[in-house]
């Protein structure tokens, strides 16, 4: 498989970058550059833009059964290389290979085949007395996607934009933007009309502030930090531009004392560890009832120790590195100052041995932990979780909610009406009561400081939609 990639795609081709500068990509299991891609500047940016203007009211007026064929080419021409796409994620990001394959190859398909079908329905209108109200697209994306799940969010937005009639400009994150190559593969070989999707590769402040700057951008769609959420809804409210951001998490795995203690720790601690703890929606804060919590630390210290670091490849791996160096330390001081904080160490922790080579932090469990304390409520996006004891479910929902987040979160208990009362207090855009599945069909999106807007489903494919009102 060759990684090297020396172009963007404009206007339906592979073009040479005009400027000759790169950004490395490395492996974070070998700490070794695998490859480089164009630093995609505000040129570039702007040709895109420019393209995917030219192409908006054709691809706007397509026939929604059009748009929905060109969308199943693209799930063939994704699918045909859905081995590639498991074993790029693990090189470019560490995903143990078991998992890159279901989660980071299989859902975005899963997604994108429900935008197939989404894409067939011809756009519905209703009257409102003597209104007809109607649905179009917003215009040209502007798509910024963050590194954990690099091609998944690419889909949540890319499939309803162009399910709702929308061009699309992307700019994939700089530390894994190889799969985004892979996916362009399929796209090219498509054969969407020119201009339709485009992408541009680059940094953030460079690239990715050029696309949320661009006067001709309708919509820019960004996942990724709260702060650079904020950078971005400042840029795009200066003209007056549509943002949907999903950003970042804390989400709280209630476990009420009636709950099958020895299943909720085990998923719970799976779900705060995947994907090595980089998850927006991981439930990083385990909130026990008291009368169960020592228990449930014993447990969940258990649960950890069994999390065998290494190779992506190996198929014994079950946790890979973080991303970078950059964020292998900074999780590190995180777990360091939580322990300064009065936390108790149960599991792994800053000294804790990991592989001599790769950017890895060990199964970090903390108990006893404040919930007003910075490990409480920052997201630390590494293999961390807080255990803190609760009284009561009043108390239990007190402390989820003591968050300026509110994207995900768990309720455990034998008696699910009382999980649900519990669960629709949470000020949170998604809880799963007693290990519920993903849902891709389902909105997805947070409260408060975790963002604006939904991804998924219909809901998803409203935000890339205006409303329009005919009065006859």
């Amino acid at each position: 498989m060759d990684l090297a990639r020396t172009d963007l795609y404009l206007d339906g081709r592979w073009v040479p970058a005009p400027d000759t500068a790169t950004i490395e990509v490395w492996n974070p299991t070998t700490e070794e550059v695998i490859a480089t891609v164009p630093a995609g500047t505000a040129s570039d940016v702007d040709k895109a833009v420019g393209a995917a203007r030219a192409a908006f009211d054709g691809w706007a007026a397509t026939a929604p059964a059009d748009r929905a064929a060109a969308l199943d080419r693209v799930h063939a021409a994704l699918a045909s290389r859905s081995d590639d796409i498991a074993r790029t994620v693990a090189l470019e990001l560490g995903t143990p290979l078991k998992v890159a394959t279901r989660i980071q190859a299989g859902l975005p398909l899963t997604v994108l085949r429900g935008y197939v079908e989404l894409a067939a329905r011809p756009t519905e209108e209703h009257r409102v007395g003597n209104s007809l109200v109607a649905r179009e697209p917003v215009g040209v994306v502007g798509a910024i996607t963050p590194w954990n799940y690099p091609l998944h969010q690419i889909m949540a937005k890319l499939a309803p934009a162009l399910a709702a009639g929308c061009p699309v400009v992307l700019k994939p994150s700089e530390l894994t933007p190889l799969v985004a190559y892979l996916l362009f593969d399929a796209i090219d070989e498509a054969g969407l009309p020119p201009g339709v999707v485009n992408l541009v590769t680059g940094t953030g402040p460079e690239a990715g502030a050029a696309l949320a700057a661009h006067p001709d951008v309708d919509l820019v769609s960004f996942t990724g930090s709260t702060v650079t959420g904020r950078r971005i809804a400042r840029v795009a409210a200066d003209r007056i531009a549509r943002v949907a951001l999903e950003l970042g998490g804390k989400s709280a795995n209630v476990i009420l004392e009636d709950a099958d203690l020895a299943t909720a720790v085990k998923v719970g601690v799976g779900n705060a560890f995947l994907n090595s703890g980089q998850t927006c929606t991981a439930w990083t804060r385990m909130l026990v009832h008291r009368s169960r919590y020592a228990e449930a630390v014993e447990l969940a210290a258990r649960a950890a120790a069994g999390y065998r670091l290494g190779d992506p490849f190996d198929p014994d791996t079950r946790l890979g590195p973080l991303v970078s160096a950059a964020q292998r330390d900074r999780v590190r001081d995180h777990v360091v100052r939580g322990l300064a904080d009065g936390g108790r160490l149960v599991a792994g922790g800053p000294e804790a041995p990991v592989p001599d080579r790769g950017y890895f932090v060990a199964p970090t469990v903390i108990a006893d932990v404040d919930p007003d304390s910075a490990l409480a409520q920052e997201e630390i996006f590494g293999p961390v979780l807080s255990v803190i004891p609760v009284d009561n479910d009043e108390h239990a929902v007190a402390v989820a909610n003591n968050s300026r987040y509110g994207l995900a979160g768990a309720v455990w208990s034998l008696d699910e009406e009382r999980a649900l009362r519990v669960a629709r207090r949470m000020r949170t855009g998604a809880v799963d009561i007693n290990g519920a599945p993903f849902n891709p069909l389902a909105p997805f999106g947070g409260y408060k400081q975790s963002g604006v807007g939904r991804e998924l489903g219909s809901y998803g494919l409203d935000e890339f939609c205006e409303v329009k009102a005919i009065q006859r």
